[in-house]
């Protein structure tokens, strides 16, 4: 049990998602400004007392990610010098989590650098959803509640009732994740085979598992620049694939993302609202959009408790 009163404020990268888990809480948003000085250097206050409260900032860092996560340092450094009893940094897409090692001479490790800026502007702890890397966790000094979205996506998935359903890992790293879908779906599972050729560029060549005369489903952590979830929708259904269907977590969507999505034979392509989507997005007649609004609410509810944030999935909640 918490004696402390809870508080939820937004950032302004998805105001829209805050707004959601707010009513699933039965709650108002906390109340704070969001300014730029003419040269552009952010300003924030927040005009509701936190002293001794429990506060919660939603702030997804997507593009533009340097803006967004330097709102989010100016955020917990607002709330920790106003006396919150703790403050959480709940970050349903988390930027940076690709560079979380060196994989060539003379780089950063940007994915440690950031959870280092989050922990020092005062987080108390951290809440995210599907993270690129999993081990990023340990990036951190503080406690990191890590959140799938599979809930969502299964879900969704088993109302439609999909039959002779293959779940196909678009790559090898895809493995585990689509071994838990078609667990969860009773489908049966198959993986792609890829080759690099160039940063924006992949080449799939092979297939393990049976996809002919199946209906597909494809489930990654994001969807960037679409190149490998689109090479490997071509490829199924090149080798007979039915109906085609791809989800992602967060619908990053950079550079051609758009384009290839619109012309790979997808059917429907799912992800849900941890990123604000731009409306060319919105408009992409094959898109839908799922929320984590209760996923996330129900972690909030459950850490501010004290109570078991796994037993969500274990429950299935």
């Amino acid at each position: 049990m918490n004696d402390k009163p809870l508080l939820i404020f937004s950032g302004s990268s998805n105001p829209e998602l805050t707004q959601a888990i707010c009513d699933y809480l039965g709650m108002p948003m906390g109340v704070a400004k969001i300014d730029k000085f003419p040269d552009s250097e952010k300003i924030i206050k927040v005009d509701t007392d936190v002293r001794g409260k429990d506060c919660y900032v939603v702030q997804t860092t997507s593009a533009p990610v340097d803006s967004m996560l330097m709102e989010l340092l100016i955020f917990l450094d607002c709330l920790k010098r106003a006396s919150a009893a703790r403050v959480t940094a709940v970050i349903p897409y988390f930027g940076y989590a690709r560079q979380d090692r060196k994989d060539a001479g003379r780089v950063p490790i940007t994915a440690k650098l950031v959870a280092n800026l989050i922990t020092t502007a005062g987080a108390d702890r951290v809440l995210s959803i599907d993270l690129h890397a999993k081990q990023l966790q340990g990036f951190f000094d503080i406690p990191v509640d890590h959140l799938s979205a599979s809930p969502v996506f299964v879900q969704y998935l088993k109302d439609k009732q999909i039959e002779d359903l293959t779940v196909v890992a678009p790559d090898v790293g895809n493995m585990k994740t689509a071994s838990l879908y078609a667990s969860a779906l009773k489908a049966e599972l198959a993986i792609i085979h890829k080759r690099r050729i160039s940063g924006n560029l992949i080449e799939c060549t092979e297939i393990i598992g049976r996809v002919e005369g199946r209906n597909i489903v494809m489930c990654d952590d994001m969807i960037s620049t679409a190149g490998t979830i689109c090479g490997a929708a071509q490829l199924v259904r090149q080798r007979g694939a039915k109906r085609i269907i791809a989800g992602a977590t967060h619908g990053v969507f950079a550079g051609p993302a758009l384009e290839r999505l619109q012309q790979a034979p997808f059917d429907e392509v799912l992800v849900t609202d941890t990123i604000a989507l731009p409306e060319e997005a919105r408009q992409m007649n094959k898109l839908t959009i799922l929320t984590v609004s209760s996923l996330l609410g129900e972690a909030i509810r459950r850490i501010h408790m004290n109570e078991s944030v796994s037993g969500m999935f274990e429950e299935g909640t």
